[in-house]
């Protein structure tokens, strides 16, 4: 959240913010969540108060189901969400509503008639091989800066070259420890979505702006003072203050370089997406790019075998008796 977001939500009425404060308790304590879910469902439900906020709600006992229609039609039209987010945006207010409905606030659940959107209904944005190149080779020193200002920009590269080379997710980048890189076998372990574990090839480009970053970066954004408060936890991606890299500030490096480079509509899971296309087109088995991604349903995987039939074509007329 920004601060800017942050601040919106302190604005929030009494009974709004208390029914915040519960409903989030009770996804971590009775429902166990994991933060990286919890951190989802507070965006979503914070989406979903301010709007109805703003619409004249000041207690939720006054929502009703035609406020909620609006709301989501809101996502989508004024906002411009995908079909994937709107559908997520829509199991949180059914989640909520349920918990409301179980603490007595509502007789019947206004969320009851909600419908989700089918996912996808257009394919994932990617990339073609020589924009990716733009992309890698975009972050570099900014004009004029001085030899003794920390290279930020091998840091940089470094994220983008590992997203591409590993088809990581923005939240997973954050989440790499020094330990998670195995130099001698080229391979990082990737902690994803529920705390699931998963080791990925870094490949040799990667591992290079690895070490450059490690080297002439790192290790100047560890300070005696900030290795004594351990603040960077053992990370592997810091921020200038030497502290772990967060989601939104890898969001703001991939569309940084992105706009460097000369490239529109590229965000974190550009890169991923872009990642397993080009592996496909390629000729890996759909199989194995599940594993690299670690996604638990085949059916995720499946929505990238609709990008290239130019691949489909050539194994056809190659295989196909008649072809």
């Amino acid at each position: 959240m920004t601060s800017a977001e942050a601040r919106r939500v302190r604005q929030l009425t009494e009974p709004l913010q208390t029914v915040r404060r519960g409903f989030l308790i009770f996804l971590r304590v009775e429902c166990g969540l994991l933060p990286a879910t919890l951190e989802a469902y507070a965006r979503d439900l914070d989406t979903l108060l301010l709007d109805l906020q703003q619409r004249g709600v000041g207690s939720i006992g006054d929502l009703t189901p035609r406020q909620l229609i609006d709301h989501i039609r809101s996502l989508s039209k004024d906002r411009g969400y995908s079909p994937a987010t709107v559908s997520r945006h829509i199991a949180t207010i059914k989640v909520l509503c349920k918990w409301l409905c179980a603490t007595g606030a509502f007789q019947s659940n206004p969320a009851d008639h909600l419908d989700r959107p089918a996912k996808w209904k257009r394919l994932p944005g990617v990339m073609t091989p020589g924009e990716m190149r733009r992309l890698l080779n975009a972050p570099g020193p900014a004009p004029g800066a001085k030899p003794d200002t920390i290279p930020l920009w091998k840091r940089d590269r470094a994220i983008l070259e590992l997203m591409y080379a590993s088809g990581l997710r923005a939240s997973e980048v954050g989440r790499i420890g020094l330990a998670d890189l195995m130099e001698k076998t080229g391979i990082v372990r990737v902690l994803g979505k529920g705390d699931k574990q998963r080791l990925v090839p870094m490949g040799a480009p990667a591992m290079r702006a690895m070490d450059e970053y490690v080297r002439d970066c790192r290790s100047r954004l560890i300070t005696a003072e900030r290795a004594a408060e351990r603040r960077d936890m053992g990370r592997l991606f810091l921020t200038r203050s030497g502290r772990p890299i967060e989601r939104v500030r890898v969001w703001q490096i991939v569309t940084r370089w992105a706009k460097a480079a000369g490239l529109k509509d590229v965000h974190p899971h550009t890169l991923r997406h872009s990642f397993a296309t080009h592996l496909l087109m390629g000729g890996a088995d759909l199989r194995i790019v599940q594993t690299l991604l670690g996604h638990a349903d085949i059916t995720t995987t499946q929505i990238y075998t609709h990008v290239d039939r130019s691949q489909l074509n050539r194994v056809i007329k190659a295989l196909h008796p008649r072809g």
